[in-house]
């Protein structure tokens, strides 16, 4: 099988062949037709990741495709359409992965949609529901609010109740916002971000999936008792967040690494999961993919992920 293989942490990811084993106990093989790109993997090729897996390894935290095979101890049947969050291994032409980690997919979801649907509306939807305690009529600022994880929380904050105010980085990505249900767009650059918070209301909910400068302006926007959610820094840099006013204000800072559930609380997720696969299947979620390519340009899309230039899911598909 073809597969993007990173042989060394800090080198350049390539195109190689490898060998497909059967299946082994409890694992399903699966012949993947797409896999969802998070920035997430371009920090696994720095090893700046949580879970960088050893090198080498093949790339791709989370896919779909069809089950075409089934190791001793499973009962998913061959055929199954399925998504699979791996932590690696989506970026080829197919793999064995833990029949644990595969959820049966909607009807009428697409291969492509199942590949860009777990990490980011999965994080928004445990972000702003168990952790954030988003309740109908407050306000939420979203940073980042075009990109992958952020273009979810501005659908799942409107499903939710809330008032959205959406902040990226220029007027084509704040369209793509205000497409999503944002109520009020800043623009992300604008001069003194944390003013315009404020005369925009003020957060009582604060979804920060880029860190820095910008994070530090939401945080200060923060009405009294409201919650900081951190999600990421793909800004490139952590805030530095002013505790005296977390003190002052009963502001509360949670954070939210989605895939860590897995191993502290997995029910959370697969309950997640499946009200997402609901609201899906309702017409209430549809992800937004900005870029489709094939597997040969996978050094091409992550490239659209570091540079910034992407909205939504960028997904690399094999057939």
């Amino acid at each position: 099988m073809r597969a993007y293989q990173l042989t060394t942490i800090g080198s350049t990811p390539a195109l190689v062949d490898l060998p497909l084993p059967a299946p082994g106990p409890g694992e399903v093989q699966v012949r993947i037709a797409a896999c969802g790109l998070n920035f997430a993997d371009l920090l696994m090729t720095e090893g700046k990741y949580q879970d960088t897996p050893e090198a080498p390894f093949v790339m791709g935290m989370e896919l779909a495709g069809t089950v075409v095979a089934a190791g001793p101890g499973t009962s998913t049947p061959v055929g199954t359409r399925v998504a699979v969050f791996s932590g690696q291994g989506g970026l080829a032409e197919a793999g064995n992965f833990a029949e644990a980690r595969c959820t049966p997919l909607p009807d009428a979801m697409g291969f492509d949609e199942a590949a860009a649907f777990q990490i980011a509306y999965g994080t928004s939807h445990v972000a702003l529901g168990p952790r954030g305690r988003l309740a109908a009529g407050e306000t939420l600022v979203v940073l980042g609010a075009a990109g992958g994880v952020g273009l979810t929380a501005v659908e799942i904050g409107k499903r939710m109740g809330a008032r959205v105010i959406a902040c990226a980085r220029g007027a084509d990505k704040l369209e793509v916002a205000r497409k999503a249900g944002a109520d009020v767009l800043i623009d992300s650059e604008t001069p003194d971000l944390k003013a315009a918070l404020k005369a925009a209301g003020g957060a009582d909910v604060v979804y920060d999936a880029i860190g820095g400068e910008a994070g530090e302006a939401a945080f200060g926007a923060l009405k009294p008792g409201g919650r900081y959610l951190v999600i990421g820094f793909a800004g490139g840099s952590q805030p530095k967040l002013r505790l005296n006013h977390a003190l002052v204000k009963n502001l509360e800072i949670h954070g939210l690494y989605w895939g860590g559930y897995l191993k502290t609380d997995p029910a959370v997720l697969t309950g997640s999961m499946r009200t997402l696969f609901g609201w899906f299947a309702e017409g209430g979620l549809r992800p937004h993919i900005s870029a489709r390519m094939p597997l040969e340009r996978t050094a091409e899309a992550l490239e659209m992920l570091r540079s910034r230039r992407s909205t939504g899911k960028v997904v690399v598909t094999m057939e």
